[in-house]
């Protein structure tokens, strides 16, 4: 087991900067990177509080050891940070229950039991099929989906209300007077199986935009949920001459800085031309130009939520499974103007 001086010697940061961090101090300002440099230095150290901080934190017993099994590699989080911030707020509230935590290593699509010890429960980030939902089972008997609800029969689950998301974002536009309002996000991603199927929140955009009588066909964007893919498509909607529409939802905020790249090269001001919601608000969403109108996915409480659900059913399981859904609420930023 690691020391904070080893964790100092290894990370760089001071031990006052790694405690602070470690405990979760509200008034410690560090970047995402500081945070996650020293959370990984901790779990690959096996870093473990002293007997006297965990006396001052007697609700953190009993020492639970909780399995991390993740949909996406670590160079596939860095593409899609909403995942990388699942796992690191996870990590987070581990260190702060005093719970230890290992990640299970994957080969071929299948889940490896841990080299060594035993573990009290795995959370499983992201979306899994139905053999990796068996691979789990054969793991741990306790298991919590986290972003996804393969198996509401047999396992916990803590998901978000997209459904509820689509509808604040579309009435915050409706409310600034935009009744044209598009939708960027593919029209086809896995479902909870891991399974080719509509995506979810482009079928509430059109469910909510038709009881409105404001749906039209024309104003779906299908593109993969990248920067990249979401800059290309409307670049080439705007050469085309195709009629833009005045405010657009993005299903990611990856898709949203892509359209921003897209219509700021054309000319077109963010929010005076067009306005932009995007959905997850993570950090980066406040990293653009403007920073972004966003649907805030709690991912924090999301993580912190599973975690529990986890520890309890460790305690004392019962005899049905639990699927917590989280409401999303929206956060105002500038990339919205009123029509």
């Amino acid at each position: 087991m690691a020391t904070l001086k080893e964790l100092s010697e290894y990370t760089g940061f001071s031990i006052t900067t790694i405690s602070r961090v470690l405990n979760n101090d509200p008034t410690m300002k560090v970047t995402d990177a500081t945070r996650a440099a020293i959370l990984e230095a901790a779990g690959k150290l096996q870093y473990k509080a002293s007997p006297r901080a965990r006396r001052a934190h007697p609700e953190r017993q009993p020492i639970l050891h909780l399995a991390i099994a993740e949909m996406l590699s670590p160079t596939e989080q860095l593409g899609d940070p909403y995942y990388l911030y699942l796992n690191k707020y996870a990590e987070q509230y581990c260190y702060n229950r005093g719970y230890h935590f290992s990640h299970l290593s994957k080969r071929s699509e299948v889940f490896c039991f841990p080299t060594s010890g035993s573990i009290d429960g795995i959370l499983a980030i992201g979306i899994f099929s139905e053999a990796q939902v068996a691979n789990l089972a054969e793991i741990s008997d306790n298991i919590v989906f986290l972003d996804s609800a393969p198996d509401e029969l047999h396992h916990n689950s803590v998901v978000l209300n997209f459904e509820l998301g689509i509808e604040q974002a579309i009435d915050y536009l409706l409310a600034r007077g935009h009744t044209r309002i598009g939708f960027l996000g593919p029209n086809y991603k896995l479902d909870q199986k891991k399974r080719p199927a509509p995506e979810a929140r482009q079928q509430h955009f059109i469910r909510y935009m038709t009881e409105k009588g404001l749906f039209s066909p024309g104003l779906l964007f299908d593109t993969r949920m990248t920067a990249e893919s979401a800059r290309g498509l409307l670049c080439a909607c705007i050469q085309s001459g195709s009629r833009l529409p005045t405010a657009l939802l993005a299903a990611n905020e990856e898709m949203a800085i892509g359209a921003i790249s897209a219509f700021q090269e054309h000319g077109l001001r963010i929010p005076q031309d067009i306005s932009i919601i995007s959905f997850n608000d993570t950090p980066l969403s406040t990293l653009t130009d403007p920073p972004l109108t966003s649907i805030n996915t709690h991912l924090d409480t999301m993580s912190a939520v599973a975690v529990d659900l986890l520890a309890d059913w460790h305690s004392a399981p019962r005899p049905v499974p639990m699927k917590v859904v989280i409401p999303p609420s929206l956060t105002e930023r500038g990339s919205v103007a009123a029509l």
